[in-house]
């Protein structure tokens, strides 16, 4: 007996994105804040998730696609209809705390007659879909890669924590007994505190100084992307646990006043947000912090942004000032677990204290 198909809204949402794209029969560009771009729109020619291929009929009425090689054609008005009801459902499960599995099996008739068996794409490939465009400013069809971001679900990560994201940091002018009365700083949860130890490093006097990242890797990685990404990074973080700033854009602004690597800005230079939004984009398109990274993007990658009003928007390296607007405008940094990532006490090497921080980001 087949599976009933279950899935959190997020995973809803990928089916949804191929029934409302194959209805729609095209897709806009978004701007930093995810609005439409009403003169950047791409008809699209294909869609092809897994191994299914969908396209348009000659009239542009009906879905083609094959099933055991055999042709089928349904009418866009059906996709139409059930893109709307699956967009109804996984709206009536955001009004309801949590992120827990559900069925729809009205809508799970039709994903089955059109081939669609699985709600989220089993692949290494960070793209979810393709979809064969149209551009009409260059005349040319590319396959591009995207992958699917919801709105209606939980907020998806950016750049996960790991061991390998902590960065160590020197605490100058400490000693043992100031350290162990910092590491007992808990909250009423009985967890590190980290954002009342940060404020304790600096009443007593204390200061950070960023020494590595923990992962060499990481570090490398972050290298190859810019030399001085990992200091502008350390304080960012060092920013972000004092309590400055959470989303990327205003700890990007702090930085950019506090100028730690002292560019010179007689003329104008925006170095810290041009760096950061590179980072952001290689962390979109395949960089791992635990894995090498050689700069090869996954696919022709880009987004689809499914927004709240179930509209949904791509962004694509084919326009990429306007994907990297987006991911800078539209992510935070996020406190991860410190048990888990072993970071947030200060500890004593060689007679010299560090303490580290961890390195999470997470979209708004």
């Amino acid at each position: 007996m087949t599976a009933t198909l279950s899935g959190n809204k997020g995973e809803w949402s990928e089916p949804y994105v191929l029934l409302k794209l194959l209805a729609d029969g095209e897709i806009y560009l978004g701007d930093g804040r995810m609005n439409k771009i009403e003169s950047l729109i791409l008809p699209i020619i294909n869609i092809i998730r897994e191994e299914q291929r969908y396209g348009y009929s000659d009239d542009k009425q009906r879905i083609v696609f094959a099933l055991d090689n055999i042709s089928q054609t349904v009418s866009i008005a059906d996709f139409k209809k059930n893109a709307e009801i699956l967009l109804a459902e996984i709206k009536c499960r955001s009004r309801k705390k949590g992120n827990a599995t559900f069925t729809i099996l009205d809508v799970e008739s039709f994903l089955r007659q059109i081939g669609c068996t699985r709600l989220s794409t089993k692949s290494s490939s960070k793209s979810d879909i393709h979809i064969v465009v149209r551009d009409i400013r260059s005349g040319i069809s590319p396959t591009l890669g995207f992958s699917i971001k919801s709105e209606l679900g939980s907020k998806p990560t950016l750049l996960n924590a790991s061991g390998a994201t902590n960065f160590v940091y020197e605490v100058l002018n400490c000693n043992t007994q100031l350290a162990t009365m910092i590491n007992s700083l808990m909250n009423n949860k009985g967890r590190r505190d980290i954002r009342t130890r940060m404020q304790a490093i600096a009443d007593a006097g204390c200061t950070l100084k960023f020494r590595s990242v923990d992962s060499r890797i990481f570090s490398n990685n972050l290298i190859l992307i810019d030399s001085m990404l990992p200091e502008i990074l350390a304080e960012m973080l060092s920013q972000y646990y004092a309590g400055s700033a959470v989303t990327t854009e205003d700890l990007a602004k702090q930085v950019c006043e506090l100028n730690p690597n002292g560019y010179d800005y007689s003329d104008k230079h925006h170095f810290y947000e041009y760096k950061i939004k590179r980072l952001l984009c290689e962390a979109a398109l395949g960089m791992r912090p635990a894995e090498v990274w050689h700069g090869q993007y996954d696919a022709t990658g880009g987004y689809l942004v499914v927004k709240q009003d179930g509209e949904i928007v791509c962004y694509h390296l084919y326009s990429r000032n306007q994907f990297e607007d987006y991911l800078f405008m539209n992510t935070k940094f996020d406190t991860p677990s410190s048990s888990r990532h072993h970071f947030g006490d200060i500890y004593e090497k060689d007679n010299t204290f560090f303490f580290k921080l961890n390195l999470q980001i997470r979209f708004l």
